[in-house]
């Protein structure tokens, strides 16, 4: 404030507009064996339609770990995914490699021609005449080698029309076509007339679409050889310059071979050229930069036409025989609260309780702002006939993992289809059990008729009946059933504390004091360096205040109370630089439990005089 020694007004200005914003539930997160994608990244996706794009489509190598995304993927938008490095191989040609290691990456093709062979006029002097055209098949017989090969003499292998080219036949009578060729070849043969001999070659090409005019000689037909993606861009590349097609050869990417994935117009072959704009124009950063299947892998930057096959891609190990090394690894990309943040961590596939121990040890626990979601081990409950031994399996999975409430287990495995491969498979709980905490507020619990449905399901592997839930219940696993007429749904609402006799063994009540303190404890920095006085300790009692009645106001929360004044904060305290504040709250409680009892009276009884009473 200015000083001021003759009479004057002096403006001072507080804000006292800050306020604790709304909670809103954090994106998930998983790690695991996917067939494509970044190794050891960490990558957010909005739906399975993403993620598949993403990280590839599922398969007999690693569908529980793809399922458990996809399915917490069916109740909300937001999942954060790392790939383990599980040993993937990386596709490669001669000048490009796939972007990312997986037997996918064997499925790319990349074609890209210069000015120069973007289109070539090709003479037609076949002096026999002997040509016929069918509706897939060409055949030419001709002296002149000069029609393929680039050699004279002996046919050279490498022919002026390439396989993936097109060959545009017609004349102005007949109109023209262009056809894709998909082979070629080459025969000669000698034929001695008196002391001469002349070499008769004949030229054959399939094509993959039909031709349909009439047949004609081929001295009336005018050939001209395309480039074979020449329809995906306007025209010739420009002076070293060349155009670049990645294409789904196979068709396992899209379903279609020959579909086209990415087209790079005119890239430029010069170190450090740019387009107007001043972005890079420069191949192998373009590749780098802009391309989601493929980089620039060579010494010498491809010059005339070419089409290059990717081959030497693998998926690695699959999920079920992969290290817990590797997906620990990847696991702890989500270690850190100040990088990422997240509400769960779906466990997927846990071969053994190692994994969920790891996660629970390193992560959740590490955080205290999230919970893991686990399923026990497929070998517990599928395949297994008699329930009874089912149920000695979960518990006996249970209690190899430490006690904590930063955990919540359910029971195993439902059957689901798959229709990337047309078939069912069996797929771990956590990612639904993720998928209900997400579209509800924090302090409610994902269980029962209400809000604890589970989708897409066919049956449960182990569906326990009221006898084993509650043998399950006492040690803190939340059973999965499915009933007659209600569907199938999460019917357990505890953490794996351990200790019924907290609060903290409820899910809602862990998830209320995580979502609290995260809240709480953000805003809480915009307090950092100011002074410890009766004016900070009213601001931060008033913002926090607003927030928790918001929330009891939603039934989160039955009372509370916020301590910030002198009593706690007293010259000791703030001549230690610290200050301190004491939220006292009462959680809503869930009903577990539900007692109903039925009284029959005497006619000659009134209500009034029973009502109350302990019967």
């Amino acid at each position: 404030m200015t000083f001021s020694v003759s009479p004057s007004v002096t403006v001072r200005e507080v804000d006292a507009t800050a306020v604790i914003p709304a909670i809103a539930v954090a994106p998930g997160a998983i790690a695991g064996v996917f067939n494509w994608g970044p190794v050891l990244e960490r990558v957010l996706v909005a739906s399975e339609d993403e993620l598949a794009q993403r990280f590839g489509k599922p398969s007999a190598n690693n569908f529980e770990t793809f399922f458990t995304a996809a399915d917490y993927l069916s109740y909300t938008a937001a999942l954060y995914v790392v790939r383990a490095n599980n040993g993937a191989n990386t596709a490669e040609s001669e000048t490009f490699e796939a972007k990312y290691p997986g037997a996918l990456g064997n499925a790319l093709g990349v074609s890209y021609t210069d000015a120069d062979e973007f289109v070539l006029e090709i003479e037609n002097e076949s002096s026999s005449g002997n040509v016929s055209i069918n509706s897939n098949t060409m055949v030419l017989v001709s002296e002149d080698v000069e029609f393929l090969s680039t050699d004279a003499g002996t046919p050279s292998v490498e022919y002026i029309v390439n396989t993936g080219d097109i060959l545009r036949v017609g004349n102005a009578t007949v109109g023209f076509q262009n056809l894709v060729v998909s082979t070629v070849s080459v025969g000669v043969e000698e034929e001695i007339s008196g002391n001469t001999t002349v070499n008769i070659y004949t030229y054959t090409f399939t094509f993959e679409n039909r031709y349909s005019l009439a047949t004609e000689d081929v001295t009336t037909l005018e050939l001209t050889r395309l480039w074979g993606f020449s329809n995906t861009v306007s025209g010739t590349p420009g002076a070293n310059a060349a155009h670049v097609v990645v294409y789904d050869r196979t068709g396992a990417i899209t379903g279609t071979a020959r579909t086209v994935l990415e087209v790079f117009e005119g890239v430029s072959l010069t170190p450090g050229a740019t387009h107007e704009d001043g972005t890079n124009n420069y191949l192998p950063t373009v590749l780098a930069n802009g391309s989601a299947w493929i980089d620039f892998d060579a010494e010498s930057l491809p010059t005339g036409l070419g089409y290059e096959s990717l081959s030497g891609g693998t998926d690695g190990t699959a999920e079920a025989g992969v290290a817990l090394g590797p997906i620990a690894q990847a696991y702890d990309l989500f270690k850190e609260a100040s990088e990422v943040d997240i509400s769960v961590v779906l466990t997927g596939k846990a071969i053994s309780a190692s994994l969920p121990n790891y996660i629970v040890s390193n992560v959740t626990e590490y955080r205290k702002d999230c919970v893991a979601l686990i399923s026990p081990s497929s070998t517990t409950v599928v395949g297994v006939v008699n329930p009874n031994i089912q149920l000695d399996n979960v518990l006996a999975f249970r209690n190899q993992i430490q006690n904590s409430s930063y955990w919540v287990m359910d029971t195993g495995y439902k059957y689901r289809y798959d229709k990337y491969n047309d078939e069912y498979r069996w797929v771990p709980l956590n990612g639904d059990m993720g998928g209900l905490m997400a579209r509800i507020d924090p302090w409610e619990s994902p269980a029962g008729y209400k809000r604890g449905l589970i989708k897409n399901v066919v049956k449960l592997a182990f569906n326990p009946n009221k006898a084993q839930r509650d043998q399950l219940y006492g040690k803190d696993i939340n059973p999965v059933i499915t009933q007659t007429g209600q569907g199938t749904l999460l019917f357990g609402d505890k953490t794996g504390l351990g200790q019924p006799q907290s609060a903290f063994s409820r899910i809602n009540v862990r998830r209320l004091f995580i979502a609290v303190e995260k809240a709480v404890a953000t805003v809480s920095y915009s307090f950092l360096f100011d002074f410890n006085d009766e004016f900070t300790q009213s601001a931060f009692k008033n913002m926090v205040e607003p927030f928790l009645r918001d929330i009891q106001g939603k039934r989160g929360i039955t009372d509370f109370r916020v301590v910030s004044d002198a009593t706690i904060n007293t010259p000791d305290v703030i001549d230690r630089n610290i200050f301190r504040a004491n939220i006292f709250i009462k959680p809503a409680r869930t009903i577990n439990f539900i007692e109903l009892t039925f009284i029959a009276t005497r006619t000659g009884v009134e209500f009034d005089e029973i009502v109350g009473q302990q019967l």
